[in-house]
């Protein structure tokens, strides 16, 4: 897979997670503010008429970008299936076993049909057997309990789940400071799977 550039405003908040074609947009406009990091790509435009020389763009890992759409850091990101999934570290926070992404589900701590909503604070990833027993009951009318509470990541969190099978070491050494000093992502310096974020 290709590796992505990690694109911050220019007071140096993560925002998204760019492609490479993308981030020579950024150079062509004269965006780019400060970079960070090795070397991603190096990409080759035309010939100058006057010089001869041929045109290139060294790619970093993060650039920091002012002006147009300058960008502000999301309060609370997007709900996905993949960015849950891999908040949970593909385990079921109900049976504690690991899964893979087409046999876990979303579910609800707090059914919907009861109110709830389909927000971070009140989903977590669920085997299609623990969620099916769970059905829409309370966990307290059914006696199952939670391994680990469900949490809204930050943005930082939030970028490196969604990104986390081709995230660059200084991406992450980047990225890693700004991680709640509450839970444990030890989970994304190894391949292992680790039990869920926020223990019980």
């Amino acid at each position: 897979m290709e590796a992505r550039i990690l694109r911050l405003n220019i007071a140096g908040q993560p925002l998204e997670w760019l492609n490479w074609k993308e981030a020579v947009c950024l150079y062509a406009r004269d965006l780019v503010q400060w970079t960070l990091g090795g070397q991603v790509r190096r990409v080759y435009g035309g010939q100058s008429r006057v010089t001869g020389h041929r045109t290139r763009i060294d790619l970093p890992a993060i650039i920091a970008c002012g002006g147009g759409r300058m960008g502000r850091m999301r309060l609370v990101p997007p709900l996905t299936n993949t960015a849950l999934f891999a908040r949970d570290h593909h385990q079921c926070l109900y049976c504690g076993n690991f899964f893979s992404v087409d046999q876990l589900s979303r579910d609800h701590v707090h059914p919907i049909s009861r109110g709830g909503r389909d927000r971070w604070n009140n989903v977590v990833a669920a085997c299609k057997r623990c969620n099916q027993r769970k059905g829409n009951q309370l966990l307290a009318d059914i006696g199952m309990e939670l391994l680990a509470l469900p949490f809204c990541p930050n943005t930082a969190e939030y970028l490196a789940l969604i990104n986390s099978d081709r995230i660059r070491g200084d991406q992450m050494d980047f990225l890693r400071p700004q991680f709640s000093r509450r839970r444990d992502w030890a989970g994304f310096d190894s391949a292992q799977p680790r039990p869920g974020a926020a223990l019980l």
